[in-house]
């Protein structure tokens, strides 16, 4: 058998990955005021020992009313800095796992509640709400309570919080940053015709509403260790009539190679409640490809990749040089093992673990 392309090493800007498979970043909706819980040195921990390539913390907010709900990650002060560097601590003691960051604010998405309790939004008047704020005076929904419009003087304070906690995750030893430009929160809220309404130099043409989050890419590029990569997640498609659009977010894909993006994580939608999404296996792949083949800098393709083969087939044909699992890692732990016992390949495990390896794959683990 030909040694599969999933489980070879793979190097973005500085970091080497010990293969193609990334864990994406997943909201736990499990902080308190911000600050990470032993829930996620359980959560983490676990995918930490699951032999992917690259562990991406959940989206992880740069001030508190940039949160999604009031149980999300922040990196924003002392104290959230703090809980992280605690929990990164006890993780790194049994895995060497690089461990990337997706730093996020949610715009007019936030002040919701979590999930599990219906997600809707929390008006400012309410418990565990506050007032949002986004590009324009534009509410995700129309029931909701509309965001205040950012001025200047907002964009230049989103914008240092946005450097202040990739410090803050240079401070402690995280691997890598991602940028949230996708899913409906703020940097694509700019990106879009249909949430950004300004009339400014930061809303009208593709190149004014490309302008803020390319502003705070460089930013947060100049800011964070040279050598350590910087990539942002885009949503391809808004998978609305008038919305964002691919040929767009080629565009934005090229001019963030142009200042130093080191990768691209391609996801869709999120934007607009009326959305209209083809979701099935690898729905999302093509718009990968499609922004692969106009950049030279790494791209990561996600959405219901689930099968070991179908990873493989992703990388090996070359439609992106790697593939991020979310849901699939969150129902089966140690999905790169099973992979890498189906496909061949070897991958790290603790020599704690070392003795559970079937007698049939007998070249799996990588002590």
């Amino acid at each position: 058998m030909s040694s599969p392309v999933l489980f070879s090493p793979f190097r973005v800007a500085g970091l080497e990955l010990a293969n193609r498979i990334v864990i994406a970043p997943m909201c736990q909706y499990s902080a308190q005021d911000g600050c990470m819980t032993d829930w996620h040195l359980i959560h983490l921990g676990q995918l930490a020992l699951s032999g992917a390539g690259l562990l991406t913390i959940e989206a992880t907010a740069i001030s508190p009313e940039g949160r999604i709900t009031y149980g999300d990650v922040g990196l924003y002060d002392e104290a959230t800095e703090a809980a992280m560097a605690r929990t990164l601590e006890g993780i790194r003691r049994y895995s060497d796992m690089p461990i990337a960051i997706q730093l996020a604010h949610a715009g007019r998405k936030a002040s919701t509640d979590k999930p599990w309790l219906g997600g809707k939004q929390i008006a400012p008047d309410y418990e565990n709400g506050w007032q949002t704020e986004a590009p324009s005076s534009v509410p995700f929904v129309p029931e909701y309570v509309p965001p205040s419009a950012l001025d200047r003087d907002g964009l230049k304070r989103v914008r240092d919080a946005f450097v202040a906690s990739a410090r803050r995750a240079a401070n402690i030893g995280i691997d890598a940053v991602q940028l949230h430009g996708a899913h409906g929160y703020l940097l694509h809220q700019f990106l879009s015709p249909l949430s950004n309404l300004r009339t400014d130099d930061y809303g009208g043409s593709l190149e004014n509403r490309m302008r803020f989050p390319l502003e705070v890419f460089d930013a947060v590029r100049s800011a964070f260790p040279e050598g350590k990569p910087v990539t942002m997640r885009v949503s391809a498609t808004d998978w609305v009539k008038g919305g964002l659009e691919l040929i767009e977010v080629i565009t934005f894909a090229k001019e963030l190679e142009a200042s130093g993006c080191d990768a691209i994580h391609v996801s869709s939608g999120g934007l607009d409640a009326k959305q209209s999404i083809p979701v099935g296996p690898n729905y999302q792949v093509p718009l990968a490809r499609a922004i692969k083949s106009e950049v030279s800098i790494p791209v990561v393709a996600v959405g219901l990749i689930t099968e070991p083969a179908q990873a493989e087939a992703i990388v090996a044909t070359g439609d992106a040089d790697l593939v991020a699992i979310a849901r699939a890692v969150l129902y089966d732990p140690r999905w790169p093992w099973h992979a890498a016992a189906a496909l061949g390949g070897q991958v790290w495990a603790p020599p704690q673990y070392l003795r559970s390896q079937p007698s049939q794959y007998r070249n799996l683990f990588r002590a």
